[in-house]
């Protein structure tokens, strides 16, 4: 099962969480029926957003991350709420690209590096908190690195994969995170950046079956460490009936009578995960009076 994991040294220096998110990353794949390279982009922004979601306070509030980059696979878009339910979607999910130069999925061709990664943080103000960072790079773990560093100052290393198998579903996914604390020595930063230096692939982690202690464990090896309790995560997409109904009854008068007279009903269709709502005409009609 899918799930998140946080942990701190006892002296208050270092953060880390980490993740595996197989089940979900690959419940998106078939949803969208996605290509390995927009599998494998999307798979790495999921696990982010499910690791940032430990951050929430309650189920109600959420965090958007949105990487933009002008590459063929469009807008990419991933949801977590408080509960570490995650959704997502990209733009163009056949988008492929030939492997790169060192052999892999060329995630950061297909995301481009022409645009803006956004994170929105809805956490019960009357507005949201909006931080926005041109890419560095679209492979997406630094990016996100970059955007904690330059939007919140916190200094962070971050590591995403997603492991696609020869039959073309994925084989393993999540990542990890470890962030410096206020408060922190120059060598708690020199301690961090080398645990992540030396960690190696975090796809071969994960493909050897490391859950997110396991990690965390080796993140933070050496050090005293108080592990926090593991959170399960999940693909789950929170669209119903009745928000649909308040979806169209947002459209303008005059749209939604030509729904009525020239379509007789409307099916509207969920973006993130595919589930079509019907709408006959005097369904319709009751929308509109």
């Amino acid at each position: 099962m899918d799930s998140i994991l946080q942990a701190i040294t006892t002296d208050g220096a270092i953060r880390a969480a980490a993740a595996t998110t197989r089940d979900l990353c690959e419940q998106a794949r078939k949803i969208h029926a996605m290509s390995p390279t927009a599998c494998a982009a999307l798979g790495r922004v999921l696990s982010g957003a499910a690791i940032m979601s430990l951050d929430l306070k309650n189920p109600s509030m959420s965090i958007t991350v949105q990487f933009e980059g002008g590459g063929p696979i469009g807008r990419i878009t991933a949801v977590a709420d408080g509960s570490a339910n995650v959704k997502g979607r990209v733009t163009n999910p056949h988008a492929d690209l030939p492997l790169n130069a060192r052999g892999k999925l060329d995630v950061g061709g297909v995301v481009g590096r022409d645009g803006f990664l956004s994170v929105v943080r809805e956490i019960g103000l009357k507005e949201p908190f909006v931080g926005q960072v041109r890419l560095v790079s679209g492979e997406i773990a630094e990016d996100l690195t970059m955007y904690f560093v330059r939007s919140e100052q916190i200094p962070t290393a971050m590591a995403l994969g997603v492991l696609i198998d020869t039959d073309m579903s994925v084989r393993a996914a999540g990542g990890y995170m470890i962030q410096l604390l206020p408060g922190a020595s120059e060598e708690d930063a020199a301690a961090m950046e080398k645990a992540a230096a030396n960690f190696g692939a975090v796809t071969e982690a994960l493909d050897a079956k490391m859950g997110p202690r396991d990690i965390i464990k080796k993140l933070l090896a050496g050090r005293e460490t108080e592990f926090f309790e593991e959170v399960p995560t999940r693909f789950f997409c929170d669209c119903s009936r009745e928000r649909t109904r308040r979806a169209i009854a947002s459209v303008d008068k005059k749209t939604l009578g030509e729904m009525i007279e020239k379509d007789h009903g409307a099916e509207v269709v969920c973006r993130f995960c595919g589930n079509k709502y019907q709408f006959n005409e005097d369904e319709l009609r009751s929308i509109n009076s």
